[in-house]
């Protein structure tokens, strides 16, 4: 059977957890997909996969021959959960006396421990049944429903465990799974079963341990759980993140749960486990993606600067250092993901690399640059800047295909991703009447990427007084500036082209990705109104936030993928774009609704939801393939905070600019504990008031910085995105 490519984006992907009161669990490269129940069926997209391979494909609880019926569901933490559930009442009686708890915490394999407690008055008979399988399925295979049928065989050992093999070339064995209970059981293929009798008030219980291959499960039944490195992971991490305090309670919320989820996200290379870098989401992506880990770095640096260098260090040691058509690598180019080719490789080094992504190289050398003026000592910088040169010479060599200056992508693979920006399912770029660019394209907020690399690097050159680098460097994001204001704009619209199609004829559907070209301040000022007021138009937003099409164009849909969703990630960044620019109303706005979208969700906001207008359906209606924990949804708020703020800092230059603007639904808000280099940094607003505190040698500048137009003004005063150079 052909299973297609991992990369490809044009197969149905089915609804997360396969019903609704599905259950998500997260550690590292571990997560697990079940029912309410804590049951797992392998004809649904659920199971327990460790390095994309599913190494739990059953299992299945019954009680007295009959499934529980679920009570309660307790997330604990991202790697853990507590399932109630009953078993069913005796004949002729109304209620059931027993009653069971799981407990399941996953991490490179689960330890799930059973409880059967009689809440009756007289003594019960009991029988136990756990039927459990493996598949070996790749992630793929499960995602888009093509399993392939595989040699496998299973075996018990001893009266308490259960090994289940596959079948390896030449008779080797290259995937072992063993489920091993803490006690004797019948044992038959595929089932343990315990029979016994309980007393009223008594319980019973059992505690199961999923293993693979090699690896040492996090949980073990004999261990001490606050020993575990999960534990203990979650414990450093919640303890290095800032304090919140603010009179919105769904803020809070908010801020709260995109702390859990990113720390639930963070992998770790065993090869290099003091960098942590951060998974792009589950549960079909739980592992690097590079624009992901770029962008979700970024909108982490307030709470914990160690993400975004951490995403530095380990997309450099994979950057691009051939030409190669099968994964479209070129010297130079930042990858796009890394998948496991089985579960024999658990570093990174081990995983098959695909770099059919246009922007992520553009966004590492910004990243590197937002991260030396978030204050990053210098040692990072010197031994990153040259992989930012090599990633600034694959953007002239290899991304700007056509010699006129802008970066586009063609897949050079027919079994890669036919769109290579973050909208990159296959039908996504679309002229207005509906009908599919052709590539090569040069979308626009690739070019706003670019632009901002450009004056980074020239910021860089400044600092190192290398003046032939920064006239180089600034003079190229000039004309791209001055080109792009040109190429792009639709007149009849007010706002930017979706992008340039293979014959340079701009791609005149209204989309969500001009946001990002004001965040990256390749807009010029005079222009920046009508896109921001576009932006916000009728078609556009959708009361809940920025829709990824207008809802005018002939390919909108509500519930698509890229043509009419709403994205958490592409909002935050419209916002801060919004508010660089001096619009902050409209970025209070976004905030707002997105904020409404959190709170009727937990505080969780997912990667994304439908499109529907807010007087159509009064409550946001979901997206049901939506990852959800997903990296940069779960950054978001990190990013509204310091839009809130307009928080920009420039630690080499000893300033801090600092000028916050609330909305009216908030009265105070206070963050304690950012780090800005070696100083610790705490802001408090309530009303008209701001306090700063700052341990540090910072200037504090109490006004929002400007765009830094004007010629010369880069000298003295460097900026990030939205901040030209001369």
């Amino acid at each position: 059977m052909n299973l297609g490519s991992p990369w490809d984006t044009s197969a149905a992907v089915p609804t997360v957890a396969g019903a609704e009161g599905g259950v998500s669990l997260v550690q590292g490269q571990t997560f697990c997909l079940s029912d309410g129940s804590g049951d797992m069926t392998p004809g649904l997209p659920q199971g327990l996969f460790v390095l994309d391979t599913r190494v739990i494909s059953l299992w299945e609880l019954r009680l007295n021959g009959q499934p529980l019926e679920t009570l309660a569901v307790a997330c604990e933490e991202a790697f853990s959960a507590t399932f109630v559930g009953r078993g069913p009442p005796a004949e002729g009686a109304a209620d059931a006396h027993l009653v069971s708890f799981r407990y399941r915490h996953i991490g490179r394999g689960m330890r799930e421990r059973i409880r059967i407690t009689n809440h009756g008055l007289e003594r019960a008979g009991f029988s136990v049944e756990l039927r459990c399988d493996v598949d070996f399925a790749h992630l793929f295979e499960v995602k888009e429903s093509r399993l392939v049928a595989r040699d496998r065989r299973v075996e018990a050992e001893g009266d308490a465990s259960l090994r289940f093999r596959m079948a390896g070339h030449a008779g080797r064995d290259d995937s072992v799974v063993t489920v091993t209970a803490s006690h004797p059981a019948q044992l038959s293929p595929g089932l343990f079963c315990w029979e016994g009798d309980l007393d009223g008030r008594c319980w019973w219980e059992a505690c199961i341990e999923v293993s693979v291959a090699r690896y040492e499960p996090r949980f073990r039944c004999s261990g001490v759980d606050t020993d575990s490195v999960p534990v203990q992971r979650m414990t450093s991490w919640r303890a290095r993140l800032p304090q919140l305090s603010t009179d919105s309670q769904d803020l809070s919320i908010a801020v709260a749960r995109s702390g859990e989820d990113l720390g639930a996200l963070r992998i770790f290379d065993p090869e290099h486990p003091d960098a942590a870098i951060l998974a792009a989401g589950a549960p079909w992506f739980m592992t690097v993606f590079g624009r992901d880990s770029l962008l979700t770095g970024w909108m982490t640096l307030p709470a914990d600067a160690a993400l975004a260098r951490g995403v530095l260090e380990t997309l450099a040691r994979h950057q691009g250092q051939r030409v190669d058509a099968a994964t479209e690598e070129e010297p130079g180019k930042i990858l796009h993901e890394i998948r496991f080719r089985s579960l024999s490789d658990m570093a990174l080094a081990g995983g098959q690399a695909y770099f059919g992504s246009v922007d992520a190289t553009p966004l590492f050398v910004m990243l590197l640059a937002e991260v030396r003026r978030w204050g990053s000592d210098d040692e990072l910088v010197d031994r990153l800047l040259p992989h930012a040169d090599r990633a600034l010479d694959w953007i002239e060599r290899f991304g700007d295909r056509g010699g006129d200056g802008y970066v586009k992508y063609e897949r050079q693979n027919p079994q890669g991703l036919a769109n290579q920006g973050w909208k990159d399912s296959w039908d996504a770029i679309r002229f207005a009447d509906g009908t599919v660019a052709e590539p090569p394209i040069a979308l626009c907020e690739v070019q706003g990427y670019v632009y901002a690399a450009y004056v980074a690097r020239a910021h860089f050159a400044l600092e190192a007084g290398d003046e032939p680098a920064f006239r180089h460097y600034s003079s190229k994001a000039t004309q791209l500036r001055r080109r792009f204001n040109q190429d792009f704009w639709l007149e009849d619209q007010g706002c930017f082209a979706l992008g340039l199609d293979r014959t340079n004829r701009p791609i005149d559907a209204v989309a969500s990705n001009m946001g990002h070209c004001l965040w990256t301040g390749i807009v010029e000022p005079d222009r920046a109104s009508l896109v921001a007021d576009r932006l916000m138009a009728p078609d556009m937003f959708s009361g809940w936030g920025i829709r990824t099409l207008a809802s005018t164009m002939s390919a909108y849909n509500p519930v698509s993928y890229h043509n009419g969703s709403v994205w958490p990630h592409d909002n935050a960044i419209c916002a801060a774009g919004l508010a660089r620019y001096g619009f902050q109303d409209h970025a209070q706005r976004v905030i707002s609704g997105q904020l409404e979208v959190s709170a009727k969700r937990g505080g969780r906001l997912p990667e994304l939801f439908a499109g529907f207008d807010r007087h159509d359906v009064p409550v946001p209606a979901a997206y049901p393939a939506s990852c959800s924990p997903q990296a940069w949804a779960a950054a978001s708020p990190l990013l509204w905070l310091r839009t809130l703020l307009r928080l920009d800092p420039w630690v080499p230059g000893g300033k801090l600019w600092v000028a916050p603007q609330l909305p009216d639904w908030i009265t105070s808000l206070g963050v304690a504990g950012m780090r800005l280099g070696d100083s610790t940094l705490s802001i408090r607003v309530h009303g008209d008031e701001v306090e700063v505190d700052l341990d540090g040698g910072l200037e504090v500048i109490r006004q929002p910085r400007h765009l830094l137009t004007e010629a010369g003004a880069a000298r003295s005063d460097p900026g990030g995105p939205g901040r030209a150079p001369p």
